[in-house]
């Protein structure tokens, strides 16, 4: 998410661009989110980049910030610097967390989202090393989002558009989502977005509707009504950042969207990691199947294209 939620910019002029970056940079919350050894080595804007994407309802500043992480999703953008991927993981994909001294974690066998828990105020960091053990892969930043804030985003967009493939009863609201292509307003988009009860493959159908809101975020924000309207723009990057904690590893965020200008929405395509579900000592877990390991080996070596081209079954519509 931090690359695209950036890349949707390059609509603008260059001026505006440096702008709007500026106003961007100053709303962002900034922390050192990524443990030392999920960490790439050197900042740097050469493909291919992987960034960490937490989702939460708490801000690292916050005390509350030890509970378990909503969403989690590795940002894969390749050489090219004008595509991307979203790649889910499941939050109850059974992993080993390892020892976080700080906290007193011993480690062990767990969701993996319990990392973002055990963690605490350091949440971030453990859970960024629990991914980083279990797929090899390093990554070049990281942010958390707050996926509540993003429904003043979606409202300042004047909603965004999502295709609904089956009628969906939200357990929260009690709302209706009938089958078809419509405009979301934020709480809509938000209640879409965390429903995962009732649906055919539950948590992955729930992993492909984030992707489908985020997806609609970029392309409402490449509009021609949105860019051409330079109050709800600001207002909106602001907003954006407001709703995020990042680590860019020491690369500036004005260099950042520039490197990543040429990225346009409709280039952003999920992928779900090859897993299955199963209970262990009677607890639902996600396990990864062996094709999980081609997807990993292909995102630390910057083929994730080949690899969605030969596994198409994992690619998601969104």
């Amino acid at each position: 998410m931090v690359g695209i939620a950036l890349a949707v910019l390059a609509g603008v002029s260059l001026g505006g661009v440096k702008f709007l970056t500026t106003r961007l940079d100053h709303a962002l919350h900034k922390a050192n989110l990524l443990d030392n050894g999920a960490r790439t080595g050197d900042a740097h804007l050469k493909g291919p980049l992987n960034y960490l994407l937490i989702g939460s309802d708490a801000r690292v500043a916050n005390p509350s910030m030890g509970h378990r992480a909503d969403s989690i999703v590795i940002v894969n953008i390749p050489a090219g610097l004008d595509r991307a991927y979203l790649i889910s993981i499941p939050r109850d994909l059974r992993v080993t967390i390892p020892p976080w001294p700080a906290t007193g974690y011993k480690g062990g066998q767990d969701k993996i989202n319990a990392a973002f828990e055990y963690g605490l105020a350091d949440g971030a960091k453990l859970l960024s090393a629990t991914v980083t053990n279990f797929t090899g892969v390093r990554f070049d930043g990281a942010a958390i989002v707050d996926f509540n804030g993003f429904k003043q985003v979606v409202d300042l967009l004047n909603g965004v558009d999502v295709c609904v493939d089956r009628q969906i009863t939200s357990i929260h609201t009690g709302h209706v989502f009938t089958v078809g292509c419509y405009s979301m307003n934020g709480a809509e988009a938000l209640d879409y977005a965390r429903q995962r009860y009732g649906l055919p493959r539950g948590d992955y159908d729930r992993q492909r509707h984030q992707q489908q809101i985020l997806k609609g975020i970029a392309q409402k924000l490449t509009d021609p009504s949105v860019l051409a309207n330079p109050l709800k723009l600001d207002q909106t990057v602001r907003a954006i950042g407001a709703t995020m904690t990042v680590d860019t590893n020491g690369v500036p965020i004005n260099d950042l969207v520039l490197a990543l200008r040429n990225m346009r929405a409709q280039n952003v395509n999920g992928i779900r990691i090859p897993s299955v579900g199963a209970r262990v000592d009677g607890t639902a877990y996600n396990v990864t199947i062996p094709e999980a390991d081609g997807l990993f080996k292909a995102i630390r070596e910057g083929d994730v294209t080949g690899w969605a081209a030969a596994n198409p079954k994992w690619v998601l519509r969104i």
